[in-house]
């Protein structure tokens, strides 16, 4: 999915699904997602120790669809003035409804509607992989925000290999199958230096989510058990077996 107009109506299509059962089912799981993004956030501007007061004045989430990132950070109290960019409508309408974002605007996917250092924090959280110049995007946000978290999945690895994962992240529009080398080389070539790293197996909640009989649960369980156990043991070996989130903290080299 690498046209830019397919790609919009993809996204437009998964906000404005006409199923109430199912939108409220898809906002609840990005809400989940949330909260992991959120603690990534959170862990990595307190390791960088960039404000005094723990917390940026501002913060700018390019690709924030329908806000639920921004809303947890709010409930936090983390982020300061909060704004958010998107390239689907339909997600900007939803998230400009939330009282707790202070503006949303539609973009083009390419250059932020914000002058040069505008923000103090730009967050970058499962958009790069959309891209066809992760890279470009992420100096653009290195432009107008004066540090930025991104964070990847980090697809090559023997699980995402399979086709029916090949496929699922074709059909949600991933473009870039990234291990965290790719992950960190997108950074130097941005032009940054990266203060913090972190990775995540997932949590318990997430592997729950979908599962939704005993069987299921208990499977999930077993998958989340095995996972985080052996990311904890030998993590170079997890991240070549199974897809885990890599989150870093981006700054311009000095």
């Amino acid at each position: 999915m690498d046209d830019p107009a397919r790609l919009v109506r993809f996204y437009d299509e998964a906000y404005t699904t006409q199923d109430p059962a199912e939108a409220a089912l898809y906002a609840r799981w990005r809400a989940l997602g949330a909260v992991g993004k959120a603690n990534h956030v959170l862990a990595l501007c307190t390791r960088a120790g960039l404000w005094a007061g723990g917390s940026p004045l501002s913060t700018l989430e390019i690709g924030c669809g329908d806000g639920a990132l921004l809303c947890e950070l709010h409930v936090r109290g983390f982020g300061g003035r909060l704004a958010g960019v998107e390239i689907t409508r339909a997600a900007v309408d939803i998230a400009c409804e939330r009282t707790e974002i202070d503006s949303v605007e539609l973009y083009d996917g390419l250059s932020l509607p914000a002058g040069d250092g505008s923000y103090e924090l730009g967050i970058l959280s499962h958009v790069l992989e959309h891209v066809p110049d992760p890279a470009a995007l992420l100096a653009e946000a290195a432009r107008a925000c004066g540090a930025v978290v991104m964070e990847v999945p980090l697809e090559a690895n023997l699980s995402a290999r399979r086709s029916s994962k090949r496929e699922h992240a074709s059909e949600v529009g991933h473009l870039q199958r990234l291990d965290r080398t790719g992950a960190r080389e997108i950074a130097a070539r941005a032009g940054l230096q990266i203060a913090c790293e972190l990775e995540d197996p997932l949590p318990l909640t997430v592997h729950l989510f979908f599962a939704t009989t005993p069987l299921a649960r208990t499977r999930a369980r077993a998958k989340w058990a095995l996972r985080t156990g052996l990311h904890h043991l030998a993590p170079g070996l997890a991240r070549r077996l199974f897809t885990v989130h890599y989150a870093c903290l981006c700054l311009p080299v000095a």
